[in-house]
Formats: C-alpha cells, structure tokens, sequence
C-alpha cells in the first residue's frame, strides 16, 4: 500500500468522507441531455457515411466509432438517470425509470447495428429524456450561473 493510500485510510478513520453525486465525481451539478443527442446524432450521421461509401476500411472506421458514440451516449444517459434525476422527478413522471433505461438498452442496439431507424429512435428517446429534464428545472438549474444554453 501506498504513502498516499495509508495518509487517506488514516483521515478516513479520523473522519468519514462525505458522500457526493455529480456526472464527473466532483459535485458540480451540471447536467443536460444535449451530451448524450449529440453522442446519438454523430451516430446517425456515422450510420448514413457508412451506407454511402463502398471503402471497406472507412466502412470499418465508421463501425467502430459509432460503437464508441453509442457507449458515450449511454454514458451520460446513466449520468442523468443515476445522479440528476430524483425521486420527486420519478412522482412527477412515472415512466422516468422505463425511458431512461430504454435509452440506455437502445444505445446498445446503435451499437448492434448500421439501421439508420434504430439511431433515430435513440434521438427520439433522448428528446423524451430532455423533456423530463427541462420539466424538472434542469435547464435552470444545472447551468452555470442558470443560464439556459
């Protein structure tokens, strides 16, 4: 075990760390969807450049950075569901746990496939997500000195 790792065991002991919630593991309570549309559009777009090109080795580039997209989108989708969304936000929208979790089984399919549609109804699904979000203050809230974007 480390110095470092003693010295923190050691506070730890002295006084328990306080438990924190933030995207990035510091609580900087900014969230917004806009992460995970943006992720889910460049998979769109990666999707319609695979269709239209007939060079294999793009056609593979194309693959594997959709699969990465995808991944990112799913990121910031558990971000939103897991740290920003609270249990007075699930009273006010009852389907908020099915939405999310359907986002994040529809960003596994992106990855799964190169059907435009499927892309799609990801960005469909996010815009549900970002009507919760807005309808729960985020916009307001989770900015930077609250201003909207």
């Amino acid at each position: 075990m480390s110095l470092v790792s003693r010295l923190l065991t050691m506070v730890d002991r002295v006084a328990a760390p306080l438990e924190v919630h933030a995207h990035c593991d510091i609580p900087c309570g900014v969230y917004d969807p806009e992460q995970a549309r943006i992720e889910a559009e460049s998979c769109l777009k990666i999707i319609q450049k695979y269709h239209d090109s007939d060079d294999e080795v793009f056609r593979a580039r194309c693959i594997g950075v959709k699969e990465e997209r995808a991944d990112l989108a799913k990121h910031h989708i558990y971000v939103l569901w897991s740290d920003y969304f609270k249990p007075p936000h699930v009273e006010q929208f009852s389907d908020l746990h099915d939405v999310c979790w359907q986002a994040a089984k529809q960003c596994s399919a992106v990855k799964h496939t190169t059907d435009a549609d499927a892309a799609q109804k990801l960005l469909d699904m996010i815009d549900r997500i970002d009507e919760m979000w807005k309808a729960t203050g985020g916009l307001d809230t989770t900015r930077a000195n609250g201003r909207p974007g």
